[in-house]
């Protein structure tokens, strides 16, 4: 079977290997779609946390259904799977947060992923399709972290939400933070992308920092209240720093994004406003069955983000464009037969 292999950092090569070989307790998938995200593109980058290489990247999959004894499912079922392998031992995994385990294996991060013809995987993260297609399926992932991160911050009807970066983990969580009755302000510098917010998530408003001044911008819109809840989902260490200054008083600050380096702030700015900061690694099954649910019921359309596609063996000529900002890429998905 084909697969390709992030060699080291801005080299992928197409190989050639055996078809995988299922042990007891798993199943073999046939990938059908891979969405690429901001973890494969750091990783290709060389700006991704806890990373080796070579890497098989892809964890935003849909696949087929080919063989194995999982309960309720036959070959040729449309499915996906939660590709946070957990430990079941620690202290997170015993208190449920299995998201965030001690010795957690992310697919297509810490072990080898999803960009190949055939997987294996242990078949107690296996999700069923419910009548959901392939295009669907493969966003549910992202769908879900961003879910994951709008439950973290507890955000209701009362809250106004700034969440800063518009790409597929942003918008998605702009979508949920609107599920939840919530105001929502988009901060990104893609013209493009804000416009989409605008027109097709129907956000409450938009800032460019390029063109305007954000805090003076979310004083005005929030008649001098600032943000409730502030969101990052750049991974940008600048942005993360600048984002101290938007919180309300009382409000919450939430970090999705992730970087390698430190974050500093004023410790006195910070406690006057009793400020609460937290970070959201991943989701939980909780998180993957709302996203779900959600798309069952069309109070979400995933398919509005995918701007790009390709073939998988055309994967490697197409990368370097998708990650290019003037290509207004906002979810980019790979396509195998």
């Amino acid at each position: 079977m084909k697969y390709i292999v992030c060699e080291k950092p801005h080299e992928f090569i197409l190989k050639e290997k055996p078809m995988p070989s299922r042990k007891k307790g798993e199943v073999l998938l046939k990938i059908r779609k891979i969405g690429v995200c901001g973890t494969d593109i750091h990783a290709f980058g060389g700006t991704q946390p806890y990373f080796e290489y070579p890497r098989i990247l892809g964890h935003e999959l849909a696949a087929e259904y080919i063989e194995g004894e999982a309960e309720g499912y036959k070959p040729g079922d449309k499915v996906t799977f939660i590709p946070y392998f957990h430990c079941g031992e620690c202290v997170a995994c015993r208190n449920g947060l299995t998201n965030c385990c001690a010795k957690i294996k992310v697919f297509g991060v810490h072990i080898d992923g999803g960009m190949a013809e055939y997987i294996t995987i242990p078949e107690q993260y296996l999700l069923h399709g419910q009548g959901l297609d392939y295009d669907q399926l493969a966003l549910v992932e992202p769908l879900a972290i961003a879910a994951h991160g709008v439950r973290r911050a507890a955000v209701n009807a009362n809250d106004t939400v700034l969440v800063m970066g518009a790409g597929p983990i942003g918008v998605g969580l702009m979508q949920f933070a609107k599920i939840a009755g919530a105001k929502v302000i988009a901060l990104d510098i893609n013209e493009y992308r804000l416009n989409f917010c605008k027109t097709e998530l129907n956000v409450d408003a938009t800032i460019n920092p390029t063109l305007e001044d954000v805090t003076s911008r979310l004083i005005e819109i929030t008649n001098g209240d600032m943000p409730t809840v502030v969101i990052d989902a750049t991974g940008n260490r600048n942005v993360m720093n600048s984002a101290f200054n938007y919180i309300a008083h009382g409000g919450r600050f939430v970090l999705v994004g992730l970087q390698k380096g430190e974050l500093s702030f004023s410790h006195p700015d910070f406690h006057k406003r009793e400020s609460t900061l937290m970070s959201s690694r991943n989701a939980t099954i909780d998180d993957f069955t709302y996203v779900i649910d959600c798309l069952k019921k069309g109070k979400i359309d995933p398919k509005k983000y995918i701007t790009h596609r390709a073939k998988f063996s055309e994967m490697i000529n197409e990368f370097e464009k998708w990650i290019d900002p003037k290509n207004n890429v906002i979810k980019a998905l790979i396509e195998l037969d």
